[in-house]
């Protein structure tokens, strides 16, 4: 299996990630060597070619990049193997002469996140590291990013160019600071951003229940799955988020929570976290609403019914609780149906796991949506054209060759500066083309197009009708057509069940941030306002504060900042009109 969504599955199973800092948090601003260059094809051979319109060039000399690396203690290299040397840095330095050299590193998550502030504060950045938004605007507003509007557009490789396409081209916006393209940016499929209800069909079956699709629907079969107890005493009917976790995610997070309640709160028209308009236009913080209000006093009734995992927010993972077969359902994305919960169905042969929308008493279906950009490579002002040059070079390479790369003995985390890539409708346009391929509409030849921005289809279509057995169109597909042990089983699950909701309906409502980045007043004061909001929503669920709370909770909340930022989010709001 190779595709950048293993790092999804991947990154929910990692245990807690060890410190792995080293020294150095420079840039080597006179890397790179001048060349007219060559060309690599997509065969591997070289050939002469103009260089301002090659995205494969080879270097004549070495071009050598200085970066800042997220570490990954859980994903082993194979041995005699490092961060420097490995299948991924050989493959970029042997077929295109650029060579990496890891000046630090940091295991992901908050040691990468502060060693990447310590650079900025110092402005001593590497020639090129990973960044979220927060940062990379930090180091665009500081002056130390380097220019990319002029050599992006001429070595960007049509593949990569047809994914940032996608979308009308937002993900262009978001790579820019003041009109000038400051980072290459990662674009994540849209329905990443939308939480299904993911449920044990097996179950529902055997006690004759149709699948639940509102609130109260939900409610009624978690009723019967805590009195009937099919996976015994240690039968949990909905899973919560663990201690790593929080209800939902924010503006600044990407993607929804696993086991997460986003679905619930869209329920009620609320989607707290975000920055959203009121009937008049204004700005109003998602979470303060009286309908948010409403959520959280339906799953603190879940709750109190022991409907929802007891260990909610304490639990170590809900994954493994997941995999260990006594959940009848969780709240997710389309991905996690397949990916970091394989072990579900190796565990218990027949779990039949089922992705539903979850939708309001009107029968109409609201959902909230991410930020289309994931991530933000960036690069010191000061390095080398050729870095330059370089630096776009490596994103097309791992975008044309991601299937080849990701089928070696080395996570896809260790690909140097890699953007997961993925064209914004990327799982309903292949649901749909793996369907007709089942079919006997479509051949997986139909898909051979290098340049396509479903960068992935191809190689789907050639091994769906190998993973999936017994296939009718009158039946719904389910865990029993599916070869468990498959490599590819993971992606083809999670794109042919988990991304059938959105790849089959229409949401009658998507619901944007109308902002996902910081305002000045949040630099100083968000972090204390987000933790208390975190805890008040994890208190009012689990009965440890009465919804009484929410009221107090939000004066308090306007009263520490957030009016002031409030302020200052209608300001940007009022800009875009």
């Amino acid at each position: 299996m190779s595709t950048f969504y293993k790092k999804l599955g991947a990154f929910i199973v990692a245990s807690a990630m060890l410190t792995s800092v080293f020294a150095g948090c420079g840039s080597s601003n006179d890397s790179g060597a001048a060349g007219t260059g060559t060309a690599v094809s997509s065969s591997g051979s070289t050939a002469a070619a103009d260089e301002k319109t090659d995205p494969f060039m080879k270097f004549d000399k070495p071009v050598t990049i200085h970066v800042g690396q997220q570490a990954y203690p859980t994903q082993k290299f194979p041995e005699g193997d490092t961060n420097e040397d490995n299948v991924f840095t050989r493959y970029l330095k042997d077929n295109f002469n650029i060579e990496i050299v890891v000046d630090w590193s940091a295991a992901t998550g908050n040691d990468y996140n502060q060693k990447v502030n310590l650079c900025i504060a110092s402005n001593t950045l590497p020639d090129g590291m990973q960044v979220d938004r927060k940062a990379f605007l930090s180091a665009a507003k500081s002056g130390m990013l380097y220019d990319f509007t002029e050599i992006f557009p001429k070595y960007v490789s049509p593949q990569v160019k047809a994914i940032m396409d996608s979308g009308d081209g937002i993900a262009y916006e978001y790579a820019k600071y003041n009109g000038k393209q400051l980072s290459m940016v990662g674009v994540d499929v849209a329905p990443s951003g939308q939480s299904m209800l993911n449920i044990r069909q097996d179950w529902l079956d055997k006690y004759n229940l149709k699948a639940p699709t509102t609130i109260d629907e939900i409610e009624a079969v978690a009723k019967v799955f805590k009195e009937k107890k099919p996976a015994g005493n240690s039968t949990i009917p909905i899973a919560g988020p663990d201690k790593k976790s929080s209800v939902y995610t924010n503006f600044l997070q990407a993607g929804v929570m696993f086991a997460g309640f986003e679905p619930v709160f869209a329920a009620y028209d609320a989607y707290p976290g975000y920055w959203i308009k009121d009937g008049s236009g204004k700005a109003v913080y998602g979470t303060n609403t009286e309908n948010s209000k409403k959520a959280l006093e339906r799953l603190a009734d879940w709750y109190k019914q022991g409907l929802i995992d007891p260990e909610m927010g304490v639990r170590d993972s809900s994954t493994e609780l997941v995999n260990s077969g006594n959940v009848g359902m969780y709240f997710c994305a389309w991905w996690s149906i397949g990916y970091g919960t394989t072990d579900a169905y190796k565990k218990t042969p027949g779990a039949n796991w089922q992705a539903y929308p979850v939708k309001a008493d009107d029968g109409k279906w609201y959902t909230r949506m991410q930020c289309p950009v994931a991530s933000y490579t960036i690069f010191n002002k000061n390095i080398s054209e050729d870095i330059a040059k370089a630096a776009v070079i490596i994103n097309n390479i791992w975008v044309r060759d991601e299937n080849k790369l990701g089928s070696q003995n080395t996570s896809i985390y260790w690909y140097p500066l890699r953007n997961s890539m993925g064209a914004l409708d990327e799982c309903e346009t292949s649901y749909k083309s793996l369907i007709k391929v089942l079919d006997g509409e479509a051949k997986a030849e139909d898909f051979n197009d290098p340049s396509s921005p479903y960068k992935l289809l191809y190689n789907d279509a050639k091994n769906v009708t190998t993973v999936v057995k017994d296939y009718s169109k009158e039946k719904q597909l389910s865990i029993s057509n599916f070869d468990v042990n498959s490599p590819d089983f993971a992606r083809l699950y999670s794109i042919l069940i988990g991304a059938r909701p959105t790849a089959l309906a229409t949401p009658d409502k998507l619901i944007y941030s109308e902002v996902y980045s910081q305002t000045p007043a949040m630099e100083a004061k968000w972090a204390n306002l987000e933790t208390a909001e975190k805890e008040m929503s994890l208190k009012i669920i689990t009965g440890k504060d009465s919804t009484s709370t929410f009221d107090e909770y939000v004066k308090k909340w306007n009263n520490e900042g957030g009016a002031e930022i409030l302020a200052e989010v209608q300001k940007e709001m009022d800009s875009k009109k």
